[in-house]
């Protein structure tokens, strides 16, 4: 697992221990209803499960100090819907914390690791990827989406501070990157770690930040931001983590690269339902045997649409689960209950999608 591929079966346990995070409790959920109400689904399901300092954010919260959020997207090509999963809990705590949220479109990593994109077409997908961000949700006097390489006038200032003060082993200790890697990628990594810090200098006073991302994303604010944070005189950013939506193959989160076993925002309706219904299940190799052994929805990556995106309806998920263990629910069954959430969700999504190009400047930062 690093920040640009995530491949096979993931260990959440192991990445908490080998990463040095916390699970976020029981005790912390409950801290986090006292101000949101009812637990958010992905609190409640433990799609989020890890964090860094989410009670001190919480405990700054309660004394009034406000946290801001950051969060962002790496634009190489559209969003598929298990991008959605760590934005529609940041546009969760947004609303119910009031919060200010800088999301950062990562255009110039996106040209600087994939040999095969050019600088406009990268530039072009932030774009289309904020039509997205904008779909969830957020509230456009709060949310502040920029472009790395159009907003570089004041992030520069930020990263090269950063950048001074982490050095070359540092980064190829923390990235793995070998000696052919180009100048840039060495660099970006201070250019991801700017906006947990950028408010902080919009506002000119400390703001505590909360990053809500899918875990692959550590190794920056863990080993950059966090490490430096205290030598610029901010406060150190804190996380919650998110796992990783599965693809419909085998194995492996869903990933772009892979289009036919990811549902992307843009899909036409018709096709993401062809697509479910040709997708992987962990079902037995006869009608008989499931009947009789009963299906694995703990494994299987249908079950986590409905455990994750698409349905919020806990004792209906309880039962889909109880039904697909017992033996009772076919996977040809679940897989046409999903095809037509997704069909559903798609729809509405996209009118969203379609609504947001009338006002998706009033959500861009710009120098």
């Amino acid at each position: 697992m690093t920040p640009w591929e995530v491949k096979g079966k993931i260990d959440y346990d192991k990445l908490i221990r080998d990463f040095g995070t916390q699970y976020i409790s029981e005790e912390l959920i409950n801290k986090v209803a006292k101000y949101t109400g009812a637990v958010h689904t992905l609190f409640r399901r433990k799609v989020f499960f890890s964090h860094r300092d989410f009670n001190w954010i919480l405990d700054k919260y309660e004394k009034g100090e406000k946290f801001a959020l950051y969060t962002g997207r790496g634009p190489s090509g559209h969003t598929h819907i298990g991008h959605l999963v760590p934005w529609l809990m940041t546009q969760h705590l947004q609303e119910k914390f009031g919060a200010d949220l800088y999301f950062q479109m990562t255009d110039d990593e996106k040209f600087l690791h994939d040999t095969n994109l050019n600088l406009k077409t990268s530039t072009g997908f932030t774009y289309e990827n904020a039509l997205d961000v904008i779909a969830c949700g957020f509230k456009p006097e709060k949310t502040f989406i920029f472009s790395d390489i159009e907003y570089a006038k004041t992030n520069y200032s930020l990263a090269i501070q950063i950048a001074k003060n982490i050095t070359y082993s540092t980064v190829k200790s923390i990235f793995g990157f070998n000696d052919s890697i180009n100048i840039g990628m060495i660099f970006f990594p201070a250019i991801q770690a700017a906006p947990c810090f950028l408010p902080s200098i919009l506002k000119q006073k400390k703001i505590p930040i909360l990053i809500p991302a899918a875990i692959d994303q550590d190794n920056y604010w863990r080993g950059i931001a966090r490490a430096v944070a205290p030598k610029l005189g901010f406060y150190k950013p804190a996380q919650i983590h998110s796992k990783f939506l599965p693809g419909l193959g085998k194995w492996g989160k869903m990933s772009s690269s892979e289009p036919e076993t990811a549902i992307f925002t843009v899909d036409n309706p018709e096709i993401a339902s062809k697509k479910v219904m040709n997708a992987f299940t962990c079902g037995r190799s006869t009608v008989e045997e499931q009947r009789k052994l009963g299906g694995q929805a703990d494994i299987c990556p249908v079950y986590q649409y409905f455990l994750m995106l698409m349905e919020p309806d806990d004792q209906k998920l309880q039962k889909k689960y109880s039904s697909c263990k017992s033996g009772e629910l076919l996977c040809g069954e679940c897989k046409a209950n999903l095809s037509e959430k997704v069909k559903k969700f798609l729809i509405e999504h996209q009118r969203k999608r379609e609504k947001a190009k009338d006002n998706i400047y009033d959500f861009m930062l710009r120098d």
